[in-house]
């Protein structure tokens, strides 16, 4: 579903994201993980098409700025962009009318609902609190149903119930057999949620692993992220990491 082949970014003299590589299988749900300014962001931005950058991107096949492959990809940014003088239900309104999607309006009414902003519709972007905000901005991104969706540190600011709920609902898209890639810095928060991980420091993907690879080594993915950010066993960590299978071997 995605395929990011050999992409850097520099800005100026410092490089961002480091000859990157990965693939998505479609249905899936991948983490990825790092540190503050390990790249993570700038990577999305790349998928999304908002940055210009070395490599390639496909998206189902499709370059990923163009039409076909912007059809079916979404994304929800780390901080929310919202119009402050469009209310929330006008938002949503707006947002579907772009898509050009039809029947949406039960489908914005189940999703106030379930983040909890049925009585929030007729407050204007800028009057809601940071964390209205956020769920706001989840609500715009999972509207559209994208095959493909890009979630960049989506909990943070969310109430308890917000989480569980946006958890549930990918768990959901990936019943559906669409793929997601979340992009976080707490552990936690995704542990339960993964197919695969993808671990980046210095711009560089460090690890790429499957959750079954993973368990057949004992490794938490806690365990395997301090390992190669910090080095706790010794080593570099391309060094280390020579002892986890590659993907698709057993």
């Amino acid at each position: 579903m995605l395929d990011v082949s050999h992409v850097t970014k520099r800005y100026g003299k410092v490089t961002a994201c480091d000859d990157v590589s990965f693939h998505l299988e479609p249905g899936s749900v991948t983490v990825l993980l790092g540190p503050n300014g390990a790249g993570k962001s700038t990577i999305m931005k790349a998928v999304i098409g908002f940055l210009r950058y070395q490599g390639d991107i496909t998206v189902g096949g499709y370059a990923n700025k163009t039409v076909e492959a912007r059809k079916i990809l979404g994304y929800i940014p780390e901080m929310p962009s919202l119009y402050p003088n469009l209310t929330v239900a006008e938002h949503m309104e707006f947002l579907a009318r772009a898509y050009k999607l039809s029947d949406y309006k039960g489908r914005i009414d189940a999703l106030f609902e379930r983040f909890e902003l049925t009585d929030k519709r007729k407050k204007f972007g800028d009057e809601l609190s940071k964390g209205m905000q956020q769920k706001l901005n989840i609500c715009l991104g999972l509207l559209p149903e994208p095959e493909l969706l890009l979630l960049d540190e989506p909990m943070i600011g969310l109430d308890p119930h917000a989480i569980k709920e946006l958890k549930s609902a990918i768990e959901e898209m990936r019943a559906q057999g669409r793929t997601l890639l979340v992009s976080t810095h707490i552990i936690d928060s995704v542990d339960m949620l993964w197919d695969r991980a993808l671990i980046m420091q210095g711009g560089r993907i460090r690890a790429n692993v499957g959750r079954a690879e993973l368990e057949e080594t004992g490794e938490t993915l806690e365990q395997l992220f301090f390992r190669v950010t910090e080095g706790e066993t010794g080593g570099e960590p391309e060094e280390r990491l020579e002892a986890l299978p590659e993907e698709g071997q057993a």
